[in-house]
């Protein structure tokens, strides 16, 4: 035939099937491209087992495993047999003829379409619905876990007289349940109800009745299904206004029932309850009625209902009778939360003891002694000196400090002193060279602890080393000083293999290691590296000749990382803190059980409530939280990582803990006794940061046991700024030995202070005993102080600091040139009656960009001072010489002088003017020192020029120009 297209002919150009070369190579494609996701999963999934392998924790990841899987399983199916039943029983109610119409006609074409695979469209839909399902299901592990674990607390809730584990246990998984069931209820009403008006069941717009009998009386089965759930709902609901949360003008986060919970949400749930049954009951009734009549009534008297006595009638009750008499309504309830939050928290045993805040003793030289006796007053701030570390001892490039250091305490002379303590760890930019072999082969440990006296500096402002050099050498005696485990250790190492690991180095040149460790997993197996090849995104690891007969590969190295990886049911202190243990370095790492489950204790959330100034400027110290929410908290775990060979312990710290039980029947094995702790281990552990933070946030509010006083909010507290820096995060807590009024020694504490809410004087001081070697571990003490007195809190005390004249021009002198001031922690000490607050300076100088202690700032009941050492300081403050406890830095050890005095005045009166051009003299020396990095002359400089400033108001005093005892305003060096 002619071509009538109207366009050009030509030969035509015939379409055919691929070749069978393509055909096989597009077939040889997509199998490699599925065995790739299969091996990608599998690579994951067998890297995972061989590391739980590695560190004996095999099942943990088993139970985990075997636990997803059956979840995935059994709800999953659940949620197919349940929509695709109700499809196919819809299919099987349609009716044998359609009505003539518009609508059915143009169905008509849908279910021819759809005829030759309705067998596979009711597979795909069950299949993917099961799929989400199973996906939801399995991430309910935990909820799983406790409540076919669950452990009786002992303890009964005030309002249904049921015990704790019912909230914290079971009704978690009963309310998974009733969600799951209403989840299928709903998907597989919506299958039914399509199903139905596919095939002629449902009708919308053709003549006749809208449903046939069948579709009526499925969907109505189904209806009534959900309004039975809702009925079980509503039962729930009685029980989870006992772990309710709700906004309370006296609390930012209220739990539990109030009045209008306790008379009015509480009988509404159980008449809505029972008007829910009723309601269901109807619907079922259609199976016989074949109508909807009633039904629809019920569900419209149901709906009426919700809104009028669930929603209405509760406010009116909270308007009417509670609104106008606040107080006497809601005091027993609110009796009921602070017995519970105080028990949740731990905080029921705090002793609060009112404190005058101001000293007793009118003579203060008498008090000089005590100071020793009250407190190990540190100057070396943990969170200050890391670079002074990392100048000082770092030794290497690639090796380097947190930069946070760590307290903790050694024995020295048969005494325990306050350490600052760090680890030498790898600090792979440091590097000379970065490539893979480098990374990953040569540069893989870190070497040695650094430590110094937490009390004292040496001549220089520098610390006092009781343990440095490469080895590391000093007080610690002998000990595996390798790490392979640290907080900056990140990145994965491959160790014992042919390729050589540099150890360290020295005056010799470097020494070379091979890894004799156990830890990690062995990559000798080909399986095992193609394996990890795929999971790390690293071909070479496949093919690398470093990698031979006994290479290992060692990764989750953090130890917060591999503690929450073995126990995935606890929440990780932020802190980890070595000590050397047993001739091992051994990180330490608190462990938390919680739960949001306890009935009228309130909520606080972690991330909030555990930061500070700390971790807003190192991340390293969050806490690592499974429940951000929580209103339950226990210290129930004290874990181990040994730095050498990564191995990992959990000790059972608490052992009343109803939730560490419930984890350790599900978990069994992986939890040791309290007993096989060590006691060179034990006299290592302390009380945990992050549970006295949240801690301390709940007393702010919770240390009143009063129901009144708690409702008029006149006595909360509030954590105060860090008033060292002016990041406006709260202060952290300071560990320091020190004791209490009432206590006879010195213990390890972990201490802060608490201010009015909205404004800066103290109102509070609290220490909690941190030695778990001493009786009362745990106790915390809070001093309460006098709400008619206004002693100066930490904010009030810097600023003090930074407004009196001689302190801001000597603070101004240390910042000249280049040079930088840091304020270290202020401490704060209960004495006499009293607080003395401590802070130490420090000067970043020069081209040495790291502190160095140049100053001590001391106040006491009014009294300040600003000297060059703590005794110093001390001496001026209380007008008397005590012992001892450092040398001056800036003066050389052995001087002639005797350490820790102040020098005594000279006995010359020269005039105003010639001081002045001694401290000028002096001030410029010191300049000249700061260029040339000479920090002993800048020591003796600094001492120099504030000898001629004393001798400028010795001068001024003399000549009655000075006012009291003042130097005149043009009495200073110039800048």
């Amino acid at each position: 035939m002619p071509d009538r297209g109207g366009g050009p002919t030509g030969p035509r150009i015939r379409v055919g099937r691929p070749s069978r070369r393509v055909r096989t190579l597009l077939m040889t494609l997509g199998v490699l491209a599925v065995l790739g996701m299969v091996f990608t999963m599998f690579a994951g999934f067998w890297t995972d087992w061989l590391w739980y392998r590695s560190v004996n924790y095999s099942s943990v990841f088993t139970t985990t495993l075997w636990t997803k899987i059956g979840l995935f399983f059994v709800f999953g199916l659940l949620m197919a047999l349940a929509v695709g039943f109700n499809i196919w029983l819809a299919h099987r109610m349609r009716p044998p003829l359609s009505a003539m119409s518009m609508e059915q006609q143009n169905l008509d074409r849908y279910r021819m379409g759809i005829a030759p695979y309705k067998k596979w469209l009711l597979l795909g839909i069950t299949a993917l619905v099961g799929l989400i399902a199973g996906a939801s299901a399995s991430s309910q592990w935990r909820t799983w876990l406790m409540w076919v674990n669950g452990v009786p607390f002992g303890q009964k809730d005030p309002q249904f007289k049921l015990d704790v584990s019912f909230y914290a246990f079971d009704l978690p998984w009963y309310r998974f349940m009733l969600g799951f069931g209403f989840a299928a209820t709903i998907l597989a009403l919506i299958a039914a109800a399509l199903t139905h008006y596919l095939y002629g069941g449902l009708r919308i717009t053709s003549p006749g009745a809208r449903a046939t009998a069948a579709a009526t009386g499925h969907l109505s089965v189904l209806l009534g299904i959900f309004v039975a759930l809702k009925a079980v709902a509503y039962w729930l609901d009685r029980y989870g206004l006992a772990v309710k949360s709700s906004d309370f003008k006296a609390t930012d986060s209220w739990t539990g029932l109030r009045y209008v919970d306790a008379n009015a949400y509480l009988p509404a749930k159980t008449i809505l309850f029972c008007i829910a049954v009723i309601c269901a009951l109807l619907f079922f009734a259609t199976l016989w009625r074949r109508t909807w009549q009633l039904p629809v009534i019920g569900f419209g008297l149901m709906v009426l209902s919700a809104i009028l006595i669930g929603g209405l009638y509760p406010a009116i009750v909270q308007k009417f009778q509670v609104q106008p008499n606040e107080q006497a309504k809601e005091a027993p309830y609110v009796e009921k939360n602070l017995k519970a939050t105080r028990e949740a928290y731990g905080i029921d045993d705090s002793q609060v003891t009112e404190y005058p805040g101001i000293g007793q003793t009118e003579d203060k030289s008498k008090l000089r002694d005590d100071v020793g006796d009250t407190a190990s007053i540190r100057i070396m701030d943990p969170n200050i000196v890391s670079p002074t570390f990392q100048q000082l001892q770092q030794i290497r490039n690639y090796y380097a400090f947190p930069t946070n250091l760590d307290v903790d305490r050694y024995a020295k002379d048969g005494k325990d002193q306050d350490t600052v303590i760090g680890l030498r760890e790898l600090n792979l930019n440091g590097i000379p060279k970065r490539n893979w072999i480098n990374d990953h082969f040569r540069y893989t440990h870190g070497y040695g602890v650094v430590a110094a006296e937490g009390t004292s500096a040496d001549a220089g402002g520098r610390p006092a080393f009781t343990e440095s050099d490469l080895p590391s050498k000093g007080d610690l005696g002998s000990y595996e000083q390798r790490v392979y485990y640290g907080e900056r250790t990140t990145t994965y190492s491959i160790v014992g293999g042919p390729q050589k690991e540099i150890d360290y180095s020295d005056d010799s040149g470097e020494k070379t290691y091979s890894y004799k460790g156990d830890s990690g997993v062995n990559l000798a197996n080909p399986v095992n590296r193609a394996a990890y090849a795929v999971a790390f995104g690293e071909p070479q690891i496949l093919y690398s000749g470093a990698i031979g007969e006994g290479s290992r590969i060692l990764y989750n190295r953090t130890p917060k990382e591999r503690v929450e990886a073995i126990a995935p049911w606890l929440t990780i202190d932020g802190d980890a803190y070595p000590a050397v243990v047993d001739g091992r370095i051994q990180w330490i790492v608190d462990a938390y059980t919680t739960t949001n489950g306890y009935p009228y204790a309130s909520r606080t959330t972690l991330g909030d409530t555990t930061a500070d100034s700390l971790t807003a400027t190192n991340d390293q110290r969050a806490v690592v939280a499974q429940q951000n929410q929580v209103n339950y908290i226990r210290n129930s775990v004290k874990a181990t990582v040994d730095a050498y060979s990564g191995e990992v312990k959990l000790y059972q710290w608490d052992t009343q803990d109803p939730v560490l039980k419930t984890w350790m029947k599900a978990f069994p094995d992986t939890v040791e006794p309290k007993s096989e702790i060590s006691g060179d281990l034990m006299a290592h552990l302390r009380y945990p940061q992050d549970l006295f933070k949240v801690q301390r946030e709940l007393l702010t509010r919770y240390h009143v046991k009063d129901a009144t006083t708690f409702l008029s909010g006149s006595e909360v507290w509030q954590v105060p700024d860090d008033p060292t820096n002016k990041t406006g995060d709260a202060v952290p807590p300071y560990y320091l030995s020190m004791k209490m009024p009432d206590q006879q020694e010195q213990t390890f504490s972990l201490t802060t202070t608490l201010t009015p809410n909205g404004r800066d004087n103290l109102s509070a001081f609290m220490a909690v005993n941190a030695d778990p070697g001493t009786k009362d571990y745990g106790k915390i003490r809070v001093l309460k102080l006098p709400t008619s007195t206004t002693a100066a809190g930490p904010k009030q005390i810097q600023s003090q600091f930074n407004s009196e004249q001689d302190i801001a021009e000597s603070i101004r002198l240390l910042r000249g040139g280049d040079s930088e001031v840091e304020y270290g922690n202020l401490l704060a000490v209960p004495l006499d009656g009293g607080l003395l607050y401590v802070e130490p300076v420090y000067v970043r100088g020069g081209g040495l960009k790291y502190p160095l202690l140049r100053k001590v700032l001391v106040t006491y009941g009014g009294q300040t001072a600003f000297e060059d050492t703590l005794d110093e300081a001390l001496n001026k403050v209380f007008g008397g010489e005590g012992t001892t406890t450092e040398p001056p830095p800036g003066e050389d050890e052995g001087s002639g002088e005797d350490e820790g005095t102040t020098p005594p005045p000279s006995s010359e009166n020269p005039t105003v003017q010639e001081a002045l051009n001694d401290a000028q003299k002096a001030f410029d020396a010191g300049q000249e020192a700061l260029k040339k990095n000479d920090w002993e002359a800048y020591g003796k400089a600094q001492k120099d020029l504030e000898d001629a400033l004393r001798k400028a108001e010795d001068a001024q005093s003399a000549a009655g120009g000075g006012g009291d005892g003042e130097p005149a305003a043009d009495a200073s060096p110039s800048s």
